[in-house]
């Protein structure tokens, strides 16, 4: 490694009771050099750089920023020594505008005799998207309207803003469509190129190993292995990852599609702001895909399909309940439908509330007694229920959501319909921000609820998702289905992007 160190941490340890967060931690990142962090959901990463970002303090250690002693009080006195960080979960006020966001603590620059010059600041932070290329997102935009992709591209801006010698990448890159992604990888190559250090953290192996230069490996709150990217392989990081080999592949083995005659769920000419005259077939069975870039509408799709956006025109109907047109999110978990949204924590889940909760919410109609009553006891049996079918590894059906990992709430999120046995599931991004294990365990579970007749609709970025679990994909762009593929031969990379972009 070269000498030009910028950060470094030295027998970091962090406890959370009995648990070894962080043991003996020590890690070097210089300058001109992409470092990769990976490990599983619950391995420390994420405990890491809470404390090089002043989140939170470690319980011993230390770290050095350009050979000087660092201890940052706060994710203030770390940006103010030029770390820039991008965290897992979203970090902005939705109540704000986003140029206020991306200024938060940071607004004493525009004021002038004591009141501040919003003009000025809005000017800079529209100034600052251009500059990376964001030009599509405005800083008068309130926050709340974004989506979940825009929301990251605001934090990825905001820790641009202070020309960070370190930036630090948390799980960014899976929340990002196809062309966002090419963006930021530019970016990153740009600020090598300058001298910088980075820090990624990202659970798509084969992408860590493409961009980095090195790749350092967290299990158990450990660093277990470091390795040069360009001499390993995503098997052998798999394999450090987990301490053991990993056995088969995650997705698909068979490459025809198969799926029931029957029509189970159909949408006929469905039209919004984000999209126009989308239909399709779903058939009991059926994995139906649907792909596309940022500004294709996908997302806001899943959302209509559940009845939780409207549309200006067309409806989706279940020709084998009578065409009966789903109107209501309440009027689709009646009618046997699930749906797991892009982001489970704000729009899925209660991350404050239980697992008992979550889980009773979306089970009303299982608990429900005479007069509208809910069984305690059956609350309790289901979600125990659940956590022993999906491996949720938690306390008890009592323990909060904000205590469990990003795998760990998916998989309450996802089992919650499971238990159910609903027949129509609505996916959206369903592997988001997880890890190798817990991907490979949706994909399996997914693939036994298609045995057993369920019909799902996978709405995703990620095009090895689609190509290893979809019967039929359809690409989508500018908010118009532009092409059908059928699983097969046709069904690659090559031919998606030929369409998409």
């Amino acid at each position: 490694m070269s000498e030009n160190c910028i950060f470094e941490a030295r027998n970091i340890k962090k406890y959370f009771g009995v648990t070894h967060a962080n043991e003996n931690v020590h890690i070097k990142l210089n300058g001109g050099h992409i470092r990769g962090l990976i490990g599983e959901n619950g391995s420390g990463k994420s405990t890491l750089i809470s404390i090089i970002s002043g989140i939170q303090s470690s319980d011993s250690g230390q770290m050095y920023l350009s050979g000087k002693a660092y201890n940052p009080q706060s994710p203030l006195c770390a940006r103010d020594n030029k770390i820039g960080t991008v965290v897992q979960e979203l970090g902005l006020v939705d109540g704000l505008p986003v140029g206020m966001n991306l200024f938060m603590g940071k607004t004493d620059k525009f004021k002038k005799h004591g009141l501040l010059d919003t003009k000025a600041l809005f000017n800079e932070a529209d100034q600052l998207f251009s500059h990376w290329g964001f030009s599509d997102i405005h800083s008068r935009t309130l926050t709340e309207n974004l989506s979940v992709e825009e929301k990251k591209i605001v934090e990825l801006v905001r820790a641009l803003s202070i020309d960070p010698d370190l930036l630090i990448l948390d799980e960014i890159t899976q929340a990002l469509s196809l062309n966002y992604r090419k963006k930021l990888i530019d970016i990153i190559i740009s600020l090598k190129k300058q001298g910088k250090a980075i820090l990624l953290v990202t659970h798509d192996i084969e992408e860590m190993v493409a961009i980095t230069d090195g790749i350092t490996i967290m299990r158990d709150g450990e660093i277990v292995a470091e390795r040069e990217s360009e001499k390993t392989t995503p098997d052998e990081i798999k394999k450090l990852m987990v301490g053991r080999a990993i056995e088969g592949g995650y997705y698909r083995t068979d490459d025809v599609a198969s799926y029931a005659d029957e029509v189970v769920f159909e949408g006929v000419n469905l039209t919004s702001n984000k999209f126009k005259n989308i239909s399709f077939e779903l058939h009991k069975g059926e994995i139906l895909g649907f792909t596309g870039l940022s500004d294709s509408g996908i997302h806001e799709l899943a959302e209509a399909i559940f009845g939780v956006r409207s549309v200006s025109k067309g409806c989706v109907r279940l020709p084998q309940k009578n065409n009966t047109v789903i109107k209501s999110p309440q009027q689709a978990m009646k009618l046997s439908m699930g749906y797991v949204p892009k982001d489970r924590d704000k729009q899925a889940l209660m991350v404050h509330d239980s697992i008992l909760n979550n889980i009773g919410l979306a089970g009303v109609e299982m608990t429900k007694k005479k007069l509208g009553f809910l069984s305690p006891k059956e609350r309790v049996e289901i979600s125990k229920k659940a956590i022993e079918s999906f491996s949720i590894k938690t306390n008890g059906p009592n323990q909060q959501l904000a205590g469990l990992s990003g795998g760990n709430r998916q998989k309450v999120n996802l089992s919650r319909w499971i238990i159910q046995n609903k027949e129509i599931l609505i996916l959206d991004c369903p592997t988001r921000g997880v890890d190798i294990g817990v991907k490979s365990y949706i994909y399996q579970t997914m693939l036994a609820a298609k045995r057993d007749g369920v019909s799902m609709v996978l709405i995703t970025d990620e095009l090895p998702e689609v190509i290893g679990m979809c019967d039929t994909l359809k690409i989508v762009k500018d908010g118009e289905i532009v092409k059908t593929i059928e699983r097969g031969p046709e069904l690659s990379e090559e031919s998606i992007i030929e369409v998409m972009v």
